[in-house]
């Protein structure tokens, strides 16, 4: 099948943080914080840069947002090891479980599901009509948006022309600007991209639920550390100033205004660890 890659939008204004843990005056340590690509480079940072600078001042530990251009990008940073905390669903393989990252938070979100949509005028209402047609998905990393539903296709002998639009976002005007047919996508983000951009669509296929994406920190953060950090992520809801930030930002972003985070563990995660018992060996 032919895969072809779209570049995505121009990374404006962003700074991209160094290679390895940085020391800053007085030996301010900084860990950088690297959130899967869910929506463009921008929108992802107008969401989390105010978020984890109210984590930042609130726990004492400095975080810096590193991101790259795609979420294949970003997550290339965390499998380097360049990174202290993610927020990602990347990382429940067998192999990368071995990792060592561990699972601290999620937000509260409604379980999320791997769909398949096409614009709600579409002539296609069944997914065989998708057979040897071009369907985009965010990136070859997504794990609701991409690999859920493309396993679904490959399990129902559906063969597609599979795109690559570096994000939702691209993965969507894609398909409104007629160069693909349907897409792939997270439900969170497409209802998200609905109440943002005024568009509808047709769900073709719905997964079972996940969990939202997972706020993981590095082995080598330091128990302490990681404490101070999940604490000021969870008691933003408490306080009038981090309420404000979460609802601002999540307005950005066409979320619920109150999307915040909680605890979570690995146990949260059981649903994507069994996918991969069962997965195409293409998408292992």
């Amino acid at each position: 099948m032919m895969r072809r890659f779209f570049k995505p939008f121009a990374v404006l204004g962003l700074s991209l943080l160094t290679q390895f843990p940085t020391k800053v005056a007085a030996e301010e340590t900084v860990y950088r914080f690297s959130p899967v690509n869910q929506y463009d480079i921008n929108l992802t940072a107008a969401y989390w840069n105010p978020i984890i600078n109210y984590v930042s001042e609130k726990s004492g530990v400095k975080l810096s947002l590193k991101i790259g251009r795609t979420s294949a990008d970003t997550t290339s940073y965390v499998l380097a090891k360049e990174v202290e905390f993610v927020f990602s669903n990347h990382l429940f393989s067998p192999e990368r479980e071995k990792l060592g990252w561990r699972v601290f938070g999620r937000r509260n979100t409604p379980a999320i599901q791997g769909q398949i949509v096409v614009p709600s005028d579409s002539q296609i209402t069944s997914l065989q009509q998708l057979k040897d047609q071009s369907v985009a998905f965010p990136g070859p990393e997504a794990f609701i948006a991409y690999k859920v539903p493309y396993a679904h296709l490959l399990n129902q002998n559906i063969g597609v022309n599979v795109v690559f639009g570096g994000n939702m976002n691209g993965a969507i005007a894609q398909m409104f600007a007629g160069k693909v047919v349907a897409v792939g996508g997270n439900s969170q983000l497409i209802d998200a991209y609905a109440n943002r951009e005024k568009k509808s669509f047709r769900v073709l296929w719905s997964s079972e639920p996940y969990y939202d994406l997972a706020l993981m920190a590095s082995g080598k953060v330091s128990d302490a550390t990681l404490k101070a950090v999940a604490t000021a992520f969870f008691n933003m809801k408490n306080d009038p100033k981090g309420r404000e930030i979460l609802h601002e930002a999540s307005a950005k972003a066409g979320m619920d205004k109150d999307a915040y985070f909680i605890p979570a563990d690995d146990r949260d995660y059981a649903s994507y660890k069994r996918f991969y018992q069962t997965a195409p060996a293409s998408l292992k």
